[in-house]
């Protein structure tokens, strides 16, 4: 792994785990699924419109077009769209730590339903991801978080994880940028139903909500979504999950330096365990050599 891939692993790491902060922002101020679709818009027409500056047709592979579909129906719609929705009652950092068990569910489902081999460490690192995520949801549903909106985390973070199993190997192909922007209009035009069935327009408007909604678009949306396909297409999928054993720490670091969320010592050793877990599980599957 080269020092590009490095340093784009950990930008990667960092803007993914700071957009729950700036998600429990928007949402405090703004109805969840409409500021969703018009993030997911605003983020597809600018992406789109880059691509086609750079040359890049939406003439796609019957592979990318099922990346784009998929990807953008699961993650953008499903994923991001109920992590909205819950954090209105849930803490940034309890849905930054159900996200990124993402690598977890999809080696434990990789594993349970399509049968892939799980080494040693493999195994350990699941039964102690798993027991890090199980004690800080514990501690957090006896201290009177809501169940609903956890409950809703998991449904976007299972999701994204069948998503992920259905795509391997369907990012190659070319036209990076235009890819990202057509699966964010996907997941707009998704969400655009449900919002205007189920929500009104009632926003709190403040400089704060501003420029949460702006870095949310332009950070998490568009540079962390290129520099993920980016760096897949670098290193490959299992090498670039590694990364995600960051995402517990910095998520919950940024949500307790941002918004002042309670940083409990059970909590730091779930995120610990989590990490661990994460990290065993992906160098497990990185090939010997």
């Amino acid at each position: 792994m080269d020092f590009k891939a490095i340093l784009a692993g950990l930008t990667f790491a960092l803007i993914w785990s700071s957009a729950f902060t700036s998600a429990r922002i928007i949402v405090q101020a703004a109805p969840p699924l409409t500021v969703s679709a018009i993030r997911f818009t605003l983020a597809g027409v600018i992406a789109v419109t880059l691509a086609r500056a750079l040359g890049q047709t939406w003439k796609l592979t019957p592979q990318q077009w099922r990346l784009t579909v998929l990807f953008g129906i699961c993650q953008n719609a499903l994923y991001l769209g109920l992590n909205f929705v819950a954090m209105q009652t849930v803490e940034a950092s309890l849905a930054a730590i159900i996200a990124s068990s993402l690598p977890l569910i999809v080696a434990a489902l990789g594993w349970i339903v399509l049968g892939d081999r799980v080494r040693p460490l493999g195994l350990a690192g699941l039964i102690a991801g798993f027991a890090g995520v199980a004690l800080i949801m514990g501690t957090r549903l006896t201290g009177g978080v809501d169940p609903v909106g956890v409950a809703l985390c998991c449904f976007g973070a299972l999701a994204l994880a069948t998503a992920t199993l259905a795509l391997k190997g369907a990012s190659s192909g070319g036209n990076l940028v235009m890819v990202v922007g057509l699966q964010m209009l996907v997941g707009g035009a998704a969400l655009w139903v449900p919002a205007l069935l189920f929500e009104t327009w009632t926003v709190t408007w403040s400089p704060l909500l501003v420029g949460a909604f702006l870095y949310t678009v332009i950070m998490p949306g568009l540079v962390a979504t290129v520099l993920w396909f980016w760096l897949v297409g670098r290193i490959g999928a299992v090498r670039a999950a590694t990364f995600h054993f960051l995402n517990p720490f910095f998520g919950v670091a940024i949500a307790a330096a941002l918004l002042g969320e309670a940083l409990r010592p059970l909590d730091v050793i779930g995120v610990a365990v989590i990490a661990f877990g994460i990290l065993a599980v992906q160098l497990s599957r990185v090939p010997r050599t």
